[in-house]
């Protein structure tokens, strides 16, 4: 099978196309064809060994202090089940299933991988049935991660909520789930994405390039920072009493219920990814530069299997 590798930190071209062999299911995992997956911060993260200093070191000892312990990257993907353990109870072959890798050994930049049914750090549910491979493959990480700082603000209809980074993965899936609670959305996001954004839903948006938010005379219910790039002291500015401030800094976790919320909103068209490029395995390291350039708008989805 083809897969993307690499064996060192550092720029794109460090991601090579190779031929491996085919993995075999255990016992307690599926073989899921891989049909597409997506280039996320983490990927390119991990690939670059680009971690803050203060954890640095508990970062490097955790995924390979000299060289990467996991080779193939790809956190987030969409495939077909090809073959299933002897232990498994939830799927059966022929299955369109997405979900992440996250703590296994492999990734997704690859056109076949085994995925165990169930393991303490990742999650694999079935597609939902409207979207495309290419689709599904963007959503676990993105949504899945506004979804569950948004429960965490404790979100409630007709609260106002202001989405710091609206345009990004994060941020527009965050748009969208807060309008699925019945909150009333603000976007802040840069001049050439103020479009996307109210594309999305968003009642206003904030042009960043153009005025502050923490200047503004409405206050809201909750600040939700999707880039890391804003603070709870500015939060504070513009947040009401009692209001929640939220960002992707804090530790997030993924859950089977988490996912299955996420295939429930895409399935009842309340979730509907923005996917900005796409490429393929073979033009991987194409994608890595993108997201480095620091330019993305909502995904990048990476095509696998036609």
């Amino acid at each position: 099978m083809k897969a993307v590798v690499y064996s060192k930190y550092g720029s794109p071209e460090v991601l090579e196309l190779k031929e491996l062999e085919k993995p075999i299911p255990r016992s307690n995992e599926i073989l899921v064809k891989v049909h597409a997956t997506s280039v996320t911060a983490g990927d390119v993260k991990l690939r670059a060994s680009d971690f803050p200093a203060m954890v640095w070191l508990p970062a490097r000892l955790i995924f390979g202090l000299f060289r990467p312990r996991k080779r193939i990257l790809g956190h987030e993907w969409s495939g077909v089940i090809e073959q299933v353990g002897s232990k498994v109870l939830k799927f059966k072959v022929g299955d369109e299933v997405f979900g992440t890798t996250s703590m296994l050994k492999t990734g997704a930049y690859a056109e076949y991988m085994c995925i165990p049914e169930r393991w303490n750090h990742g999650v694999v549910a079935k597609k939902p049935r409207n979207l495309s491979h290419k689709e599904a493959a963007v959503l676990p990480i993105g949504s899945m991660t506004a979804l569950y700082l948004l429960e965490k603000a404790n979100i409630k209809r007709n609260q106002k909520v202001l989405i710091y980074g609206a345009s990004g993965s994060v941020g527009s899936y965050a748009v969208q789930i807060a309008i699925h609670f019945g909150a009333q959305v603000t976007g802040v996001c840069s001049t050439q994405n103020v479009e996307m954004v109210e594309q999305l839903g968003a009642e206003a948006v904030i042009d960043y390039k153009k005025q502050d938010y923490v200047n503004l005379s409405e206050c809201f219910d909750i600040v939700f920072d999707t880039v890391g790039k804003t603070s709870k002291s500015d939060a504070k500015r513009v947040l009401n009493n009692g209001g929640k401030f939220v960002s992707t800094k804090m530790l997030t976790k993924e859950s089977p219920e988490l996912l299955l919320k996420i295939r429930q909103l895409g399935e009842t068209g309340q979730l509907k990814p923005y996917i900005e490029k796409e490429y393929r395995l073979e033009t991987l390291h194409e994608a890595h530069q993108y997201v480095d350039s620091g330019r993305k708008r909502g995904n990048v989805s990476v095509i696998i299997q036609d």
